[in-house]
């Protein structure tokens, strides 16, 4: 097998471009470029696809913007734009658009190519021809999908030797090899991506990856082993379907388990995908490696045990590598080890006695299917010992005015140990508003608050109006750390706010 022809792997994202084809997901052109300033100037992603030629003049607005704001910063070469096989459109459009790279959609099996295009080979090789010399024309670098590649090697790989000889004589700056339908195994992608850097020891190829039958990170692995210079990825696994190769997994996954390693900065993967899941509306599913809300969070007590006598339940994905912390669940699996992390964190100590009672509670509530979390312990240790919780911030009164003509606006008093303090603001949200006042009166006061991480509803099925809501707030701490406190009420502002007074008492001296 022929050697890689370098120990760095090329990370291309397109979840831009590929990510946009997820149900519901469309990015204005400012958030696009916001994407695009995240993924190259903070997290490092060597080359970026950013749409498709002639799709709206929206997607023309938003490239636009993004390939002015590369060249201020000397990054052109990596912003690259999927065109077609279409007598010079889509090059013209992007030429026009600042592009410098094109990325061609061509057939990269015979079905696509007699079926789709109703053409032979050398007509559809020909094709390809023209359009390569009219972009090289245009002063565009040309890159080459061979879509359906994967189907295209187990139906008709003559077809598909044929055509990388063919473009092997072409000015082509890479061949993107994609499983566009997510069928192939890792063996299969091994295999065959070995044979063709045999042939064609020169080529640099990208391996394009969906995730149908969950091995696209599998697969991807084996592409790298087997040489490929680049991986394509989407941000939290955006794609039609089931999606492409989620991008934390595979910076994860090439570095610890392979030989070769990416330029991605690991600690910003969660912001990554923090503000896509945000701008998306697709929520990251909470067990998804490396980002994912739960992923290091311990349930078990006997884990907690191990961790806490020699960090026996660790691996190498260890969280403070990507700015987060190991946190211990409270529910009826807990042990004495989680609730003692948990105590600790908050720098409370019990008396043995009452830490049994607490555990005790605690696994009570668990089998009645509540979840407790951190900021839960302080309530549940006042009512073990029957005497009141302290609570120095009470929010007295609010009121919230939302209007489809008008900025929402809140009004809201409290009292802050022996004072009463009062403040109004306005808002993207009625939520938005309290919160903003909230933050404008301790401000006053010298004091900072926590800024909120994610926001959660929970509504029990049945769809009565009037059922009971759990909304979730996370806040960001000092030291990458995150709270988690709920509200539950008929009202879901009203469980929100109570939520907000929890976090404002344990944070707030």
């Amino acid at each position: 097998m022929a050697q890689p022809q370098t120990d760095w792997v090329e990370v291309l994202d397109t979840t831009l471009r590929d990510g946009e084809q997820t149900p519901g997901v469309a990015f204005t052109p400012a958030e696009k470029l916001e994407i695009a300033r995240l993924l190259i100037g903070k997290l490092g992603v060597d080359r970026l696809e950013i749409g498709s030629a002639r799709v709206s003049e929206g997607e023309s607005e938003g490239v636009s913007a993004i390939l002015r704001w590369a060249k201020e910063n000397h990054c052109e070469e990596r912003i690259e734009l999927l065109g077609f096989v279409d007598g010079g459109k889509s090059v013209d459009w992007i030429a026009a658009t600042g592009g410098k790279v094109i990325n061609l959609l061509t057939k990269g099996s015979l079905r696509h190519c007699n079926i789709q295009l109703r053409k032979s080979p050398e007509e559809h090789f020909n094709d390809v021809a023209r359009e390569i010399a009219y972009a090289i024309g245009k002063g565009l670098s040309v890159n080459v999908y061979l879509e359906d590649w994967s189907n295209g090697e187990i139906d008709s790989p003559e077809y598909v030797r044929d055509y990388l000889d063919f473009l092997s004589k072409l000015p082509v700056q890479r061949v993107m090899l994609p499983d566009t339908l997510g069928v192939a195994t890792p063996r299969f992608i091994g295999e065959k991506i070995a044979a063709i850097r045999l042939a064609h020891p020169e080529m640099k190829l990208d391996f394009h990856g969906h995730n149908d039958y969950g091995l696209v990170t599998a697969n991807s692995l084996a592409a790298v082993e087997s040489g490929v210079s680049g991986v394509h990825t989407t941000i939290n696994g955006l794609g039609e379907r089931t999606g492409n190769q989620p991008l934390a997994q595979l910076v994860v996954t090439v570095n610890d388990l392979s030989s070769r390693c990416t330029r991605i900065v690991e600690k910003e993967l969660l912001r990554a995908t923090g503000m896509v899941q945000s701008l998306s509306g697709k929520r990251c599913a909470w067990n998804a490696p490396v980002v994912g809300s739960d992923v290091f969070t311990q349930t078990c007590g006997v884990h907690a045990d191990g961790d806490k006598k020699g960090n026996l339940y660790a691996n190498n994905l260890l969280p403070e590598r990507f700015g987060r912390h190991r946190d211990y669940a409270l529910g009826k699996l807990s042990g004495k080890a989680s609730l003692d992390k948990n105590l600790e964190e908050l720098g409370m100590d019990l008396p043995v006695a009452v830490r049994s009672q607490v555990l005790a509670e605690i696994v009570r509530l668990g089998d009645k299917k509540k979840t407790v979390t951190q900021s839960d312990l302080p309530f549940i240790i006042a009512n073990v010992l029957r005497t009141p919780l302290a609570s120095h911030i009470k929010i007295l009164d609010y009121k919230i005015i939302t209007s489809a003509t008008a900025t929402p606006q809140a009004e809201v008093s409290l009292r802050y140990n022996d004072q009463t303090i009062s403040g109004t603001s306005g808002g993207d949200g009625g939520y938005d508003a309290f919160v903003k006042a909230l933050r404008k009166m301790f401000k006053e006061l010298g004091i900072g608050m926590p800024t909120l991480a994610d926001y959660e509803v929970r509504i029990p099925p049945g769809g009565k109006t009037d059922a009971l809501v759990e909304t979730t707030i996370s806040w960001n701490l000092p030291g990458g750390k995150i709270l988690v406190t709920k509200g539950v009420d008929s009202d879901q502002l009203v469980a929100a706010v109570t939520a907000t007074e929890k976090m404002l008492n344990l944070t707030i001296p």
